[in-house]
């Protein structure tokens, strides 16, 4: 049978592709999506590649882009002739040559191998390029694995080494607890201990592997609320109910007093919204205390964060924030293993923010920290749904959970705790294979 033939070639001046139009396409052609090593392993044994072969030819199977910040101007030049060398590239800014500028951000592109024969060669080279070697093999790593995380050498609960355990091999739950009276979604709907309680083992029950406990509403525009108040909200609660439920406590706030208070009620984890920057006590607190910590983004505070939130790198600016507080804390003495991240949806960002921050979740990888994502229910959802309440965004963040999961989340912090435990559980059947 003759293949029919081509109606049309030419070039894209876009892609510089051809652009073929074809009544038939004998070969099937297609672009493959495949994300890690055993993806590509096993699309090639479906076409019997002899393992030796397939071995050799993993590492140019897998590309990346790798973007570094403030280079000085002899690194860029060794940069952009070594990746040229090999078969790569690297963007740079155009005022390098002209010797304009002193540094410049890069973008290195490459597959694994000439990443490997690059950095190599890195390791041989002066001007501090030993260094940055180690530090782009590092974010690759990361990039390529699942999180580093405590394991059973240190002093943990049972609880927290079963948490940690799960992480990387399924996204875990954190549901939402609020002890307040103003919280934007559920604010006053505990009255007493008695129902907080009921509340909590009822998560528990719907798939919660960690209740997350909070006493003061930080929705945009709130008021702070006192040391003592928070701490009368929070700990007759967390009293109460660590005994009871088999999954840790998360105590949500910014205060290191009150999360001491709270860890000392039955807490084990600390959640603080503004990454350890709001209280100048919380690094030793926690180094002390030897307790996890979720350090979140936030640009501004909870009274005026969503007054014209402005980035001129949104990706960069959230990345280089969370990069300076894991090394204020590790400084500090908390074991970097401890250590989760909270690109901050909804804190000090606008709704076209909020969504990229999403589309480009997997970039977070790279720090080698888990990744806790807390979309639930928050106004952009509602925004972009067309003005919903909170009350009635639950599949939009149903949606917003899904894309966190396959873009590299390995907590989701949720309101709707039956419902996004099925829809992690989902997630996880798709993108890990769970």
């Amino acid at each position: 049978m003759k293949h029919k033939k081509l109606v049309s070639i030419h070039i894209n001046d876009q892609t510089g592709f051809y652009r073929v139009r074809m009544v038939n396409m004998p070969h099937k052609a297609r672009v493959l999506c495949l994300k890690n090593d055993s993806e590509i392993n096993r699309e090639m044994k479906l076409i019997d590649t002899e393992d030796a072969g397939a071995r050799h030819m993993l590492p140019k199977a897998q590309h990346y882009l790798v973007k570094l910040e403030k280079v000085r101007r002899p690194i860029v030049h060794i940069l952009k002739e070594a990746f040229l060398s090999s078969g790569g590239d690297a963007a740079i800014s155009r005022n390098v040559i002209t010797a304009k500028i002193t540094d410049s951000d890069v973008i290195l592109m490459g597959t694994r191998k000439q990443f490997q024969y690059v950095l190599r060669s890195l390791l041989e080279q002066g001007f501090g390029c030993k260094e940055l070697a180690v530090e782009i093999e590092s974010a690759i790593r990361h990039f390529d694995s699942t999180p580093n995380v405590p394991t059973s050498e240190l002093a943990m609960d049972h609880r927290l080494a079963e948490m940690f355990t799960q992480i990387g091999s399924r996204t875990l739950v954190m549901g939402i607890l609020n002890i307040t009276p103003d919280s934007f979604s559920d604010g006053g709907k505990y009255a007493d201990t008695d129902a907080i309680v009921e509340a909590a083992l009822r998560m528990v029950e719907d798939g919660a592997d960690i209740i997350d406990i909070g006493g003061e509403s930080t929705r945009p525009g709130s008021d702070a609320v006192s040391t003592h108040d928070e701490i009368e909200r929070v700990v007759p609660a967390i009293r109460k109910i660590a005994p009871q439920i088999k999954v840790p406590i998360s105590i949500d706030t910014y205060k290191a007093e009150v999360a001491a208070a709270a860890l000392d009620a039955g807490a084990f984890i600390v959640n603080d919204i503004s990454g350890a920057t709001f209280d100048v006590s919380m690094p030793h607190m926690l180094a002390e205390r030897r307790c996890p910590v979720v350090i979140m983004h936030i640009k501004g505070s909870p009274k005026n964060m969503q007054t014209n939130p402005e980035y001129d790198d949104l990706l960069g600016e959230v990345h280089s924030f969370l990069r300076k507080q894991m090394r204020t804390l590790v400084d500090a003495g908390v074991d970097e293993r401890a250590i989760i991240i909270d690109p901050g949806f909804g804190f000090g960002k606008t709704v076209a923010h909020n969504l990229e921050l999403l589309r480009r979740l997997r970039e977070f990888t790279s720090t080698g920290r888990p990744i806790l994502v807390g979309t639930s229910r928050k106004s952009t959802v509602g925004q972009t749904l067309g003005g919903l309440p909170p009350n009635d965004r639950v599949e939009g963040t149903a949606a917003t959970v899904a894309i966190s999961i396959a873009n590299g989340a390995d907590i989701v912090r949720v309101h709707d705790v039956k419902e996004m435990a099925r829809v992690a559980k989902m997630s996880d059947a798709i993108v890990r294979g769970r």
